[in-house]
């Protein structure tokens, strides 16, 4: 048990778990942003255009459904059996941006890792050109 406990401990100061971990906190943190700016500011301006937000599109395969008489809002009933295709579409859209904005976060990381490498290369050749003068 004590080896186990040793090579978990190793694993974990190899740095890979690390590296990890922040990962996972930096893309939730993330996740939350980009589904802000779908909630918050893209599908409001999309509900402009479609004259209604996606999330509340349906249809009715069962039932009937009833409606809160201040909000307006769509009340689950048990009886009620709706199919939300609004929430998938909703869900695509999230998908497209959050893949985007990563795409744009990897393509920014790799230029700045290329600029370094062009940089390194040449420190690199000026060091190895003083050293033959």
């Amino acid at each position: 048990m004590k080896k186990f406990f040793k090579e978990f401990g190793d694993f974990i100061a190899k740095g890979n778990a690390f590296d990890l971990a922040v990962g996972i906190v930096i893309g939730t943190a993330f996740n939350k942003i980009i589904q802000s700016l779908v909630k918050d500011i893209i599908m409001p301006l999309i509900s402009l255009i479609g004259g209604k937000d996606f999330s509340l599109w349906y249809i009715v395969l069962k039932g009937t459904p009833q409606y809160d008489p201040i909000s307006g809002a769509l009340l689950n009933a048990a009886d009620v059996v709706l199919l939300t295709y609004g929430n998938f579409i909703q869900a695509i859209i999230d998908f497209v941006i959050i893949a985007f904005a990563i795409f744009l976060a990897v393509k920014v990381m790799t230029g700045v890792r290329a600029r370094m490498e062009i940089a390194k290369a040449k420190l690199i050749k000026k060091d190895s050109d003083k050293k033959t003068e």
